[in-house]
Parts: structure tokens; C-alpha cells; sequence
């Protein structure tokens, strides 16, 4: 193999990294993908895929797949509390409580916020379908068994030298830029990133296996069980959820059992002490699994100082790690490579300034700094359902008498359990967390930001506020076109930026086209409404819009609002022209002929 060029190399053959590839090849452009391991992982790792993620992979037609194989909703809909998952004695097979979870069971306002459901599969799964996702838009380019040896950057190109692990050959790929979604493993300490935060928290231990457990398994629709013992807590004693592949209720034939451990105990490293432990603790002396892998990790609650280094960005694990809780880690990562990948290619294709890409950072950022401090907050609610069940660390003795308290049929039981029920009503921000899924936005950034405030967030995070702002998601509605039903998320499209009007905002439309056609930017236009391009039979779009028939909404290719003017103006191009100067940091010396100015940070 010949010295490569390339506009694009991802370093990382992850979610991230491989999202990141996909994203690029919808948009156009093209990148190279090296990834130092020749296989995925044999470990499930993260496995929650909220509604926004699920959106990008629509938007990618990545979707139907992934739900054609993926943990249906209604199976992912509770999480539980229980005592064991065997045994006979008075204090086994017994819950202490159980609440719905991730838009399933009560939680349906989430379907009127969006066209996708939540679902369940397992990163060891779902790596291996991105990956053919990937390959088959850009076959060729990604290279597994390469790790990165060094890198080097000017004002020019970024120079990296790859090594194939299998060879032991090296060679020199020259890229535009470089997305470093290896983890933080790599690139993140040769270009001297910082990681802050909360560290080892906990040392887990994942033990992943096959096993039938449908005799004791007694809720189809739990997608995860927490065991809170009388010798320890709920995390200390052990975690056990479903994995499917084919069956999803009590029949899964594959599952995963965490195990947390002190970072000092030397026992968390003893895996000939972790299948007793799980028979104790589940209270199945004669259970014999089928251990496919276990896995050690560190809960931690960390964020790089900077994403953009020169020519190099870092995203998903390179940029911010987070504690389990809420699953936010993967979809953060993806959610990454869907705002980085259209910047990049604008400013590749010389429609937008080097300027641009800062906005990666400014955006990212603060959306990771509020994921990562709310999974650490989260995290630390778990000793607070333990402290509302009754148990009491180190003293075995009076934590059973508070569980067989618990579970009396008389008034101090009734007490116990209500007490319960208010501790969960806090626990419910990990699993509930509606408003930290669709409701990030951008307050500065790629945006043009107008005289409105953002509503305020719920601080439970549970109760999501849709709203046409800049720099927010656009909102989901039922639109009709041809008889077909769809949602205002699938205008964007292949790069697309979209001018969503009403029926009387000629100006904007004819201002877009003029635009469009001048500076080469892929613009849509879309008028929506009884007279418009699409239909709006149910009113959702009326309800939400914020605009008037003679208004327009900017939306940008990763479908947040980038701009919008709640009426008309009589100098359409020239507002509009400034509105994608502000978004593409573009110099502007005169109207319509905004020129990119290159620039590049180190």
C-alpha cells in the first residue's frame, strides 16, 4: 500500500467511529477509518440507544436495521428492585419496587416527541452493523488490525503514520483533518488533552454469558433488575439485565450481571470468585452459564479540557467519559460524529470557514459537561434507594428486619413502602430523562440566535419542552405528502440544509433559491400547511412552529434550528444571506456574496 491521501481519517472503529464514517459518506465526502483491533469486542458494553440517536440512524437509514434486530421498547419498558431472582425463604423472589422506563409503560408522551422509540442492542452487536453500514458507502476505507503510531500536523494537512498490525508495515496517511474517536487511548495524550473529573468511582466487573433463566425471570417487560442484599447494596451486590439476540422476555438466552467492586479490593480481579458470587447472590446454587467474556471498567465522570486541537477533534470517549447511569456515553458519542460531520464537509468544500469547526467545541461541550454531571448525579442516587429499601451497610442483622418490615402487611410496612415510592420519585431522573435525550441545544455556535429565551429545563430532567429556537432540535410533527405520512425530522437530508415557510413567505422561498444557486449550498425549501408542499392534518406543525405563513425556520443538516424570522422582511436575500454568513463564519463583503475565509486553530 501506497502513502494515502485523504480528506478525513477516523482514528477509532467504535459507534463513534463508525457513525463518524457513515455521516461523512452521506454527506459526500470522503474519509479513511483505522481501528486496532481486527474484531469488535466480544463484550455487550453500552446497549440503551435513546430516541435522538435513533433519529440520526433514520435520518442515515440506519434504522430499520438496527430495530429489526434490537430489543423492542415494550421488553426495555421497567427497571426493578428486587431481594434474589431464586430461593424459598421469606425474604427471596420479592420486589421492592418497579418503574417504567425510557418512553414504555405510562411514559407515552415520548412517542408525540419523536418518530423513533428507544431500543435496546448491545454495542457488541451494533458495531458490527455500522461497520457494514459504513463499508458499503465507502468500500475499502476501513482498515482493521492498523493502530496510529505517530501524528503530526501544519498549517497544511495532518500527517499520520499507521502501522498494520498484521504485516508490521508502516505508512504515511496525509489528512485534512483527523476525528480521534480511539478512546482517549492514542491521540488524546500526544496532542496533550486533559481529562477532569470524577475518577474511579467504582471498579466493575461485567460477566456477560448465556444462561436459561426464564424459570425465575418473572417480568417480560424488565429490561434490568438491581439486587439490593442484606450483605450489601444494590450496585455491591449485583446488576443483572437482558441482551436477547432473538428472544426478549424472560427467554433471552443472553445476559449481563455487573458486580461493583472498591478500586483497592483485590478480589475484583479474582474472576474464579465471580460465577459463586453470582449463584449466591441470585440464589442458584446449580447455576452453570455459558460465560462469553468478563469485563473490567472504572466508573468515572470525565471531560477534555479542549475537543479541537490544530487539525484534530476529539469525540465520544476521547472527549467525555460517563458513569453508566442514564446510558447517555454511546449516544453521546454518536450524537458527536452527527455534529461534527457536516461541518467538515462544508468546510472541505469550501462552503464554509475553517471558523466553523470551532463550533464543534462550543456546541459539544456544554451539552457533555451537563450529560457527564448528571450520570455522576444520578450514580449517587443509588445509595439513596438503598437508604428508602432499608438497607443498612455492614450490619446484615437489622437490613433483614428492615425487609421483612418493608414487606408487612400492616401500617409500618405501608409507611416503609410509601417512603419508597417518594425515593423513587428521585430515582426516576435516570431513567426518565426525556428532557436530557431531545431536549440539548445550542446556546452559541453555529446559530443565529434571536430576541427569545429557551424555556426552562425541568431540573428532573423528565419533561421535555419542543420549540422551533436556534440552536434547538427541531421539533417532531406528523407532516402528510402523497398520502404518506412522516415527520418534520426526514426534510434533512444527505447534508440538506432546510427552509421549512408557511404558505405566504414567497420572499424566503425565492431568496433560498437565489442563494442556493449562488454559493452552491444544498437549501430545500419546504412550505407546510394546507396550500404548502406537505400537509399538516393533525395541527402538530401549527402548534409548534413559532412562526407566522409568512415566516421560515433555517434548519441545518443535523437538524437543529440554525435561524428563523417569525414573519416576513423586504430584504429576504439580504437577511438570509447574513443568517448563513453568522452559521458558516463567513466573511460578508456584500450581500449574497459571502467568500470562506480559511483558518485553522492550533
Amino acid at each position: 500500500m501506497t502513502d494515502i491521501r485523504v480528506p478525513v481519517l477516523i482514528v477509532g472503529g467504535g459507534g463513534c467511529g463508525l457513525s463518524s464514517s457513515i455521516a461523512l459518506s452521506e454527506h459526500g465526502t470522503q474519509s479513511l477509518l483505522i481501528e486496532r483491533h481486527a474484531t469488535p469486542g466480544r463484550l455487550p458494553k453500552a446497549r440503551y440507544i435513546n430516541q435522538r440517536t435513533m433519529e440520526i440512524f433514520r435520518q442515515f437509514d440506519i434504522a430499520d436495521a438496527v430495530y429489526a434486530k434490537s430489543m423492542p421498547l415494550k421488553y426495555i419498558s421497567r427497571i426493578r428492585w428486587c431481594t434474589s431472582l431464586a430461593g424459598d425463604g421469606p425474604l427471596d423472589r420479592k420486589t421492592f419496587h418497579a418503574i417504567d422506563s425510557f418512553g414504555g409503560g405510562s411514559l407515552r408522551h415520548y412517542a408525540e416527541d419523536s418518530p423513533c422509540e428507544s431500543t435496546l442492542y448491545p454495542q457488541v452487536r451494533l458495531e458490527p452493523l455500522l461497520r457494514a453500514e459504513a463499508e458499503r458507502r465507502n468500500p475499502g476505507k476501513l482498515l482493521y488490525n492498523h493502530e496510529l503510531v505517530s501524528i503530526s500536523q501544519d498549517a497544511r494537512a495532518a500527517t499520520c503514520v499507521v502501522r498494520d498490525r498484521d504485516s508490521g508495515r508502516e505508512f504515511t496517511v496525509v489528512a485534512d483533518y483527523v476525528i480521534a474517536a480511539d478512546g482517549g487511548r492514542t491521540i488524546g495524550p500526544i496532542v496533550g488533552s486533559r481529562l477532569t473529573g470524577a475518577t474511579e468511582l467504582a471498579d466493575m466487573v461485567t460477566v456477560y454469558f448465556k444462561a436459561d433463566l426464564s424459570e425465575w425471570w418473572d417480568d417480560d417487560h424488565a429490561m434490568t433488575t438491581w439486587f439490593v442484599n442484606p450483605d450489601g447494596g444494590s450496585w455491591s451486590s449485583g446488576v443483572l439485565g437482558k441482551l436477547g439476540p432473538t428472544r426478549f422476555d424472560r427467554h433471552s438466552e443472553e445476559w449481563m450481571f455487573h458486580f461493583s467492586f472498591r478500586p483497592d479490593d483485590p478480589a475484583r480481579f479474582d474472576e474464579t470468585k465471580l460465577l459463586p458470587r453470582m449463584r449466591e447472590l441470585l440464589k442458584l446454587p446449580d447455576l452453570d452459564p455459558e460465560i462469553i467474556g468478563i469485563g473490567h471498567w472504572v466508573v468515572e465522570g470525565v471531560i477534555a479540557d479542549r475537543y479541537r486541537f490544530g487539525r484534530v477533534f476529539l469525540t465520544g470517549d476521547a472527549a467525555h467519559r460517563h458513569p453508566p447511569t442514564t446510558g447517555l456515553g454511546l449516544n453521546s458519542a454518536i450524537q458527536d460524529a452527527h455534529n461534527l460531520a457536516w461541518k467538515l464537509d462544508l468546510v472541505l468544500k469550501g462552503k464554509a470557514s475553517d471558523g466553523l469547526l470551532d463550533t464543534y467545541e462550543t456546541e459539544r461541550r456544554p451539552v457533555a459537561e451537563r450529560n457527564v454531571s448528571w450520570a455522576l448525579l444520578t450514580f449517587q442516587n443509588h445509595p439513596l434507594t438503598d437508604a428508602g429499601i432499608g438497607l443498612v451497610r455492614g450490619n446484615a442483622e437489622v437490613s433483614r428486619k428492615n425487609f421483612a418490615a418493608f414487606f408487612a402487611d400492616d401500617d409500618e410496612g405501608r409507611s416503609r413502602r410509601a417512603r419508597l415510592d417518594q425515593v423513587i420519585g428521585v430515582q426516576r431522573m435516570e431513567w426518565q430523562a426525556h428532557d436530557l435525550e431531545l431536549g440539548f441545544h445550542y446556546e452559541h455556535g453555529a446559530v443565529v440566535r434571536d430576541e427569545t429565551f429557551a424555556p426552562p429545563r425541568d431540573p428532573m430532567g423528565g419533561r421535555y419542552v419542543p420549540v422551533t429556537r436556534p440552536g434547538h432540535r427541531l421539533p417532531h410533527a406528523r407532516i402528510a405528502k402523497d398520502g404518506r405520512e412522516l415527520s418534520t425530522l426526514d426534510l434533512a437530508e444527505k447534508g440538506n440544509f432546510v427552509l421549512i415557510t408557511g404558505c405566504r413567505a414567497e420572499a424566503w422561498r425565492q431568496a433560498a433559491i437565489q442563494i442556493a444557486g449562488s454559493e452552491g449550498i444544498r437549501l430545500v425549501t419546504v412550505r407546510i400547511g394546507d396550500e404548502g408542499d406537505y400537509r399538516d392534518p393533525h395541527r402538530d406543525w401549527l402548534s409548534l412552529r413559532d412562526i407566522g405563513e409568512d415566516g421560515a425556520i433555517l434548519v441545518r443538516p443535523d437538524n437543529h434550528v440554525a435561524w428563523r424570522s417569525r414573519t416576513g422582511h423586504p430584504d429576504a436575500v439580504g437577511v438570509l444571506s447574513d443568517a448563513f454568513a453568522t452559521i458558516l463564519k463567513l466573511d460578508v463583503d456584500a450581500v449574497g456574496q459571502a467568500r470562506p475565509t480559511a483558518r485553522v486553530v492550533a
